[in-house]
């Protein structure tokens, strides 16, 4: 078979780490029976990608092989699949949970990617494993097409209501979100519809300027963030290692907040995080946003608005904060996963065992972020869905294991009810969005209840 290849990454990962798994995927597709197009190169932004693109159009293609070799969005991606009337794989790369930075984030690619090709109505077949130890039985798998299906979701029928769930309907019926900024390009999984969300459960989206969180806290007086400063002097270590100028400018996001919150009656935010966060204004929102989020003002991150639904309903049901997070790895082997988000986490969720530490954005260097380990126990996983374009709520329940912070952050290991093989297949089938909200407990009857209340077809993971 004539294979195309496309290595997609982004610079802003590790691309020592990135090239060197690229050579070994490179020396392992040179040794099978397959001729091999393309120039194995990693392709860092869209005039790379286009270009490899109208190199690739002139050669005999039979199959084209995107390599997810870090994280990027889906616009690379879904522009590759549509210059090619071929079959089309995806081969995202594992990473080891060594407590550091996620070097790679290919996992998170790869989720994105599957959404967005959900959503455009594109066949693709998958694989996730380390170049350096696939075998070529399990690669040939990739060429068997994995059917994207809408209708995986009508095998669970809608279950019968309860006067909690119509009360909880009800309340949230009467919320409001925030969207701060727009999406980052090739979020898809961030996409909304104001018409269609107020439909489906009556929350409503105002859309404030970036510009306009930027101005307000650049006018904040520095007595206004004591509070915080002092409480988390408590509570976090190596704070004082910290660039304390850009903590200043972190926290007086928070207190910026907090003003539109009251100003605008807000029940949650969405809010574009980077890059303008860095590159414009000079801090990192990650902890803000946990702060916010720990006071039952739920704040999602890239802009994410139903996500911030998500957290908004699992919220009401479990009477608790909750957390807003990435899926970046599933170790079959190992029967586990991983929840990961660069520092956001709602810091009661922090092990006992465990004093939360003040840490910088492992991409753009600048406070203020937590890192600690999730705390054990059971969990329900959530998300409101919006693959194939249809509305429907994705559930799942694991527990977070008692396990070594994997990457840095705020993070944690989970063992899923179900095995990971299975979950690991469910959500690229699902085309799941990248970002699910987890709560301590199983409230799966409730958000089943909720979800008949809501209209919405139910996947358990």
């Amino acid at each position: 078979m004539n294979i195309g290849v496309l290595a997609l990454g982004r610079s802003t990962f590790d691309i020592t780490f990135a090239n060197k798994k690229l050579t070994q995927c490179t020396h392992f597709l040179n040794s099978t029976k397959h001729k091999i197009f393309g120039s194995c190169q990693l392709l860092l932004d869209e005039n790379d990608a286009t270009q490899e693109i109208e190199k690739l159009k002139k050669e005999p293609i039979d199959f084209v092989l995107i390599l997810q070799v870090t994280f990027t969005d889906a616009l690379a991606s879904i522009k590759i699949a549509n210059s090619f009337k071929k079959p089309i794989g995806l081969w995202a790369f594992p990473e080891p949970r060594l407590g550091e930075r996620l070097r790679l984030n290919a996992f998170c690619g790869l989720n994105l990617a599957s959404h967005a090709m959900s959503l455009a109505d594109i066949q693709f077949s998958w694989l996730y494993e380390d170049p350096a130890t696939v075998n070529s039985s399990k690669f040939n798998l990739i060429f068997e097409q994995k059917i994207r299906r809408a209708d995986i979701f009508s095998k669970d029928l809608l279950v019968s209501s309860s006067k909690k769930a119509r009360a909880i309907k009800q309340k949230i019926s009467g919320y409001k979100i925030g969207k701060i900024g727009k999406r980052p390009d090739g979020f898809t999984t961030c996409n909304y519809d104001q018409e269609m969300l107020r439909d489906f459960c009556g929350i409503k989206v105002e859309e404030l300027d970036l510009d306009e969180l930027f101005s307000l806290a650049k006018t904040v007086n520095t007595k206004k963030i004591e509070d915080d400063l002092r409480y988390l002097k408590n509570r976090l270590t190596f704070i004082e290692n910290v660039n304390q100028k850009e903590l200043t400018n972190s926290l007086k996001l928070k207190n910026s907040l907090q003003e539109i919150k009251l100003k605008g009656n807000y029940d949650a935010f969405a809010i574009r995080c980077w890059p303008e966060m860095f590159t414009e204004y000079g801090a990192a929102i990650c902890a803000p946003a946990s702060m916010m989020t720990e006071n039952r003002i739920p704040c999602a991150c890239e802009a994410d608005v139903y996500g911030a639904v998500t957290q908004l309903i699992l919220q009401e049901v479990s009477n608790q904060p909750v957390f807003l997070t990435d899926i970046v790895d599933i170790d079959i082997k190992d029967n586990t996963g991983v929840f990961w988000h660069c520092g956001q986490a709602p810091i009661s969720m922090c092990g006992s065992e465990f004093v939360p530490r003040a840490t910088i954005h492992t991409n753009r260097k600048m406070p203020l972020l937590f890192e600690f380990p999730l705390k054990e126990g059971a969990v329900t996983v959530m998300r409101i869905s919006q693959a194939f374009g249809k509305l429907k709520m994705i559930i799942a329940k694991g527990n977070i294991l008692k396990r070594d912070l994997p990457f840095t952050g705020t993070s944690g290991v989970i063992q899923f009810d179900r095995e990971a093989k299975e979950v690991l297949e469910d959500i690229i089938s699902s085309g799941l969005e990248h970002h699910v909200a987890i709560a301590y407990g199983d409230f799966e009857e409730l958000l089943s209840e909720v979800a008949s209340e809501l209209n919405l077809p139910v996947l358990y993971l």
